[in-house]
């Protein structure tokens, strides 16, 4: 409830919304492959996840990014035993503590980054399997003009961080914090006629992934069904919509937005060969109507859509389990995912 409460406030004043005849971009409505998936459970140790939204796993190490814990944010296991090593980013308003927890990359055992909206900083920490510590060894505050950053991704100079003005889509960040460079425009096929560009870049807000070995970064609408990918090696640009087209809405009395399409992507991975997004595709309707009779709608997506680089569809995997963030080792054919409202989060998957 308190997301959906959430995605309700964030987003105001749109109004005087009509589409664009001279932008249509491709669509994608099948997939050639489809594929039921059963997840695996796994037993953690000694820790107890409230509400795990993110995972990410590199080589031995399995971090979870829990938004509830009422200690810490961030927790490493050994993978694939999941053995607790530490907890860490304490909550809390003290200089070495955090405020918030927005995403997680792991880049190594020295450089796992975590992302702390509200004190607008990324962290850089040094986990340790012989010590069972993890110690935080650089901070990087943000520059204002980035406002309430909620995604990042690192890349050799910096960051990838995306825009929240609506001006632009993302920028890219030098490692002292400061923008450098603006990327891209809101890939609307609407033209939003007197529309505040902040609350149409919250409409649009999008989780975002990046691979620097291909140079591919896509990101995908938290709301709606679009997704972007953006080659950075080669400079190019593709727009995707799904049946569900670009997040919807409608204008209250008070003039706020209120979304009246769907609840969209959840996560999105980028590998060597594939983009991986969960999906949810719920209507905002049915799930007011779930609250409305007393019920708790379910939290997560049921499938993960696979396309290539270039954006053509893949695969349909079709879940047991509803999910919200996930980790890929297309090596050994393995999804770890979260599933946030079970005293079971930590599943896997073979694919």
């Amino acid at each position: 409830m308190k997301h959906l409460l959430c995605i309700l406030i964030c987003i105001s004043s749109l109004v005087a919304c009509t589409s664009s005849p001279d932008t249509h971009f491709p669509r994608y409505s099948y997939f050639t492959r489809t594929k039921a998936l059963r997840a695996q459970v796994i037993n953690l140790d000694t820790i107890l996840l409230r509400y795990p939204f993110r995972v990410t796993v590199r080589d031995s190490i399995a971090v979870v990014m829990d938004l509830h814990n009422i200690d810490n944010y961030l927790h490493a296991f050994t993978y694939p035993t999941w053995k607790h090593i530490a907890s860490f980013g304490k909550r809390g308003e003290a200089p070495e503590e955090m405020l918030s927890a927005a995403n997680i990359q792991f880049n190594s055992l020295d450089s796992l980054w975590a992302l702390d909206p509200n004190k607008m900083e990324i962290s850089r920490w040094k986990i340790s399997l012989s010590t069972g510590t993890a110690e935080r060894v650089e901070k990087i505050k943000l520059d204002k003009k980035l406002v309430r950053s909620l995604d990042f991704r690192t890349i050799g100079s910096g960051f990838l961080i995306p825009d929240y003005l609506g001006e632009h889509r993302f920028w890219e960040v030098n490692n002292n914090g400061e923008p450098i460079k603006s990327n891209g425009t809101i890939p609307s096929e609407t033209i939003h006629t007197y529309t505040s560009l902040p609350a149409l870049a919250q409409a649009w807000r999008s989780f975002m992934d990046f691979n620097p070995d291909n140079g591919v970064l896509a990101m995908a609408t938290q709301l709606g069904e679009t997704i972007e990918i953006y080659n950075l090696n080669k400079n190019t640009h593709k727009v995707l919509y799904g049946p569900a087209g670009e997040p919807k809405f409608q204008t209250g009395k008070d003039g706020s937005g209120i979304p009246s399409g769907i609840m969209g992507f959840s996560d999105i991975k980028v590998t060597k060969k594939h983009i991986y997004a969960v999906f949810q595709g719920i209507k905002f309707k049915d799930k007011l109507a779930t609250f409305q009779r007393g019920e708790r709608p379910e939290d997560g997506g049921r499938f993960i859509y696979v396309f290539d680089l270039e954006g053509n569809p893949v695969c349909k995997y079709t879940l047991d389990h509803p999910v919200y963030g996930i980790d890929i080792n297309e090596e050994t054919n393995t999804i770890v995912a979260t599933e946030v409202e079970s005293d079971d989060p930590i599943i896997e998957f073979k694919i």
